[in-house]
């Protein structure tokens, strides 16, 4: 029976290590790198998909810049023959965004080399090809997350009851998506005469919420039309002229933990329109939560400073005494919230990826001094990026809670 062994490169990695050697693969190997790099990269890049590219611009600083072009008004003045009427100007606007520069790499140890090197590089470029595509794709979601067009999923009580729900940390477990907030959304696209894909328009979506969505009756799954229709990366079905993309990397909107040792805190005596609230019930540093939010009997307030049993916060709160004090980045409570972006075509854009990223490997002996027992080699990446929303109107943001919202952690 042949035994199976595993090996965590970790064991072998020195992040200290300098490789500042001129030896290097061939121009073949690391273009197929290149290309295993990107392949593995493409999964991970859900919100990238719906972008429109832009080419990297080689030599012209470091910016990009996107056109707008402005609509026209209706031409309802009819022509007088003979008569060449006055035209229409066109207004044009730019978008630019900074470039900026990501990238990780891994050293290996000689004693990982039980084969062929280019057999642990390439493993390892499998890895880093993934870990490039989710860095990248999540620098796109967190800025066409800052969309200003929301819908928050009412709230329902035991009896099905709707209610109105205005603020984020108003939203919990009932607060799901539907039909219905689909509907909505569409509706919303369509009026701002979004354009869409190929008649559709998209939604990005957690596994969370997608549980929740496919019960309702109306929903197709992707299965059922895949034979007629290209299927998008992670695409699950359609509902209301909608097509649903899945991925984890869907936003997460969840504060982290107030104490080290608990995910709240208690308040230890009564405080009546002070902005000063005392606290017990778990471990914190001082200043270790200024800057943050938590709610207060409902209230978000910032936190301006904090001593180990003390909040000091920007606003005046009525907490009663042994009130919870909960993490006031999320919902109600402190638990998760989806952030689940409804997309028209061109909405949002993004540089050309397979123009600005690189796979550098550095075989042993490229280090020269560095290692000078051969030691060592690496691999890494680094990549050239930047994401902008061209129009805003174009994109929906509908916050939810799901049936998960009190186990999903921030992302």
């Amino acid at each position: 029976m042949m035994n199976e062994y595993s090996f965590d490169l970790q064991r072998f990695a020195d992040s200290n290590v300098q490789t500042t050697g001129t030896q290097s693969l061939s121009a073949e190997m690391k273009t197929y790198y290149g290309m295993e790099l990107l392949e593995n990269a493409k999964p991970a890049l859900v919100h990238n998909q719906f972008a429109a590219t832009k080419p990297l611009p080689v030599g012209g600083g470091k910016t990009v810049e996107w056109r707008k072009f402005g609509s026209f008004d209706k031409a309802l003045t009819p022509l007088t023959e003979g008569v060449t009427p006055d035209g229409s100007g066109i207004t044009v606007s730019y978008i630019t965004k900074e470039l900026s520069q990501y990238g990780d790499y891994t050293t290996v140890s000689d004693m990982l080399d039980l084969t062929a090197i280019d057999d642990v590089v390439l493993e390892i470029t499998d890895r880093h090809g993934a870990n490039m595509g989710l860095t990248l794709d999540t620098v796109t979601r967190n800025e066409i997350q800052q969309g200003t067009h929301v819908i928050y999923a009412p709230g329902k009580d035991a009896d099905g009851k709707k209610t109105e729900v205005l603020h984020r940390y108003g939203l919990d477990k009932t607060c799901t998506m539907t039909a219905e907030l689909v509907a909505r959304a569409a509706t919303a696209l369509k009026k701002m005469n979004a354009p869409t894909f190929d008649g559709k328009y998209v939604c990005i979506i957690h596994p969370s919420v997608a549980f929740d969505l496919r019960n309702d009756p109306d929903w197709v799954a992707a299965h059922q039309y895949a034979a007629a229709t290209e299927l998008f990366s992670g695409e699950i079905g359609e509902l209301h002229g909608v097509r649903f993309v899945e991925t984890t990397e869907a936003k997460i909107f969840r504060g982290d933990d107030l104490a080290s040792n608990s995910r709240t805190l208690t308040a230890s005596a009564a405080a009546n329109g002070s902005a000063t609230v005392s606290f017990d019930g778990g471990t914190v540093a001082a200043d270790a939560l200024a800057g943050r939010y938590v709610l207060c009997s409902g209230k978000r307030v910032k936190v301006k400073s904090n001593t180990a049993s003390q909040l000091t916060l920007e606003e005046a709160v009525t907490v009663a005494d042994n009130a919870v004090i909960y993490p006031g980045e999320g919902g109600k409570d402190g638990l998760a919230v989806y952030g689940c972006l409804f997309v028209g075509k061109g909405a949002y854009g993004v540089v050309d990826l397979s123009e600005g990223t690189e796979v550098i490997v550095k075989p042993r002996g490229s280090s020269g001094t560095a290692d000078p027992l051969d030691q060592r080699s690496s691999v890494g990446w680094k990549g050239i990026h930047a994401a902008a929303i061209l129009y805003d109107e174009y994109i929906v943001r509908v916050e939810c809670g799901s049936s998960y919202s009190a186990e999903d952690k921030s992302n």
